[in-house]
């Protein structure tokens, strides 16, 4: 087919794309900017990830992630509204468009990437399944649950999980599978099942929350799978997707250049150009990406990095005390490494 052959528009639009810097406004930031907020779907409620308080109001490493993104935009972290979402209910609700976002402790899986439609943003948790068991059974390992009623979410890839688990070490076990998180958190602890079989995270997270004496509960040490965290949202819009997926790694380069939420004002005469450019002392990346020049600045001043949002989250400044383990920096032994921004 040669040029003479496609319409004057269509030739024109091609040419737009290719101009240097010729950023164009997705259909969801367009949305997102008329309407005001960012709908942002997150978790029912799981302490670290994303959970309201007594006053409703909303925390947890993924609510973080739902407050860059609207400082990106809009220069504040309030511009948002939350959506609660159990395990059936999020993907649909991304699909469907009645969330911009999913920031909801969703692994990111090849179905997902491509039947489902979902463009997933860089993984912000990198987890693995558990199981969960009463320390009174004095069981040390997963392969010793043979025989055992395991508790767990349909519709998940932990259901799969476990059933991929016991069919290759030979083993039986029975599910007993429950719908809501409440519901099936409270059948474990009133001893219906042997275990709960969830993220180890996750497990962490309902043993700090729902229990009065957590070493009461172990979390047996094989972790079943790999379980990337990550937000998502659809595919088709590819501004939007590289929007969310440059906030998150403007939180890690943050991190990795040692810049803080309160330390950002100094490091705004930073002679480092990388620094330069995250901060948007040198402009460009705010006009590839669609925002103000200050995106990155803002998200920063006002969220945080990626590893102060970890530690109040699921680190030392949380119930959980976890470690940072594979969520360390590349540089500490861990897999989180952003890009260039250039």
């Amino acid at each position: 087919m040669s040029l003479k052959t496609i319409a004057p528009a269509a030739i024109a639009a091609i040419a737009a794309l290719a101009l240097p810097g010729a950023a164009r406004a997705g259909a969801t930031l367009d949305g997102v900017k008329q309407k005001g907020y960012v709908q942002c779907g997150v978790n029912l409620g799981l302490y670290g990830f994303s959970a309201p308080d007594e006053k409703g109001q909303w925390s947890g490493i993924d609510v973080d992630f739902c407050r860059a993104v609207s400082a990106a935009v809009f220069g504040s972290v309030d511009k948002v509204k939350y959506t609660p979402l159990s395990a059936q209910q999020r993907l649909p609700a991304l699909q469907s468009g009645e969330v911009d976002l999913l920031a909801r402790n969703t692994t990111r899986t090849l179905s997902r990437d491509t039947a489902n439609g979902l463009n997933f943003a860089p993984t912000n948790y990198y987890d693995g399944q558990a199981f969960m068991v009463s320390a009174k059974l004095g069981l040390k390992s997963a392969k010793q649950l043979n025989g055992a009623t395991v508790c767990v979410l349909p519709g998940t890839t932990t259901e799969q999980n476990v059933a991929d688990y016991f069919r290759a070490n030979k083993m039986n076990f029975k599910p007993v599978v429950i719908e809501k998180n409440e519901e099936l958190h409270k059948a474990f602890f009133g001893g219906r099942c042997d275990a709960l079989s969830s993220d180890a995270s996750q497990l962490a997270a309902i043993r700090a929350a729902e229990t009065s004496a957590p070493n009461d509960y172990v979390i047996l040490p094989e972790q079943i799978s790999k379980e990337p965290l990550a937000p998502a949202v659809r595919q088709g819009d590819e501004e939007w997707t590289n929007l969310v997926t440059w906030v998150f790694y403007a939180m890690v380069q943050a991190e990795e250049k040692g810049i803080r939420s309160d330390g950002v004002d100094t490091a705004l005469s930073s002679p480092d150009p990388d620094v330069k450019r995250l901060l948007g002392v040198t402009a460009g990346n705010g006009k590839n990406l669609g925002v103000e020049e200050t995106w990155a600045y803002n998200v920063i001043k006002l969220v945080g990095n990626y590893g102060e949002s970890f530690e109040r989250n699921l680190g030392t400044g949380s119930k959980l005390k976890m470690a940072r383990g594979l969520n360390a920096l590349y540089t500490e032994g861990g897999l989180m490494y952003a890009p260039p921004l250039k």
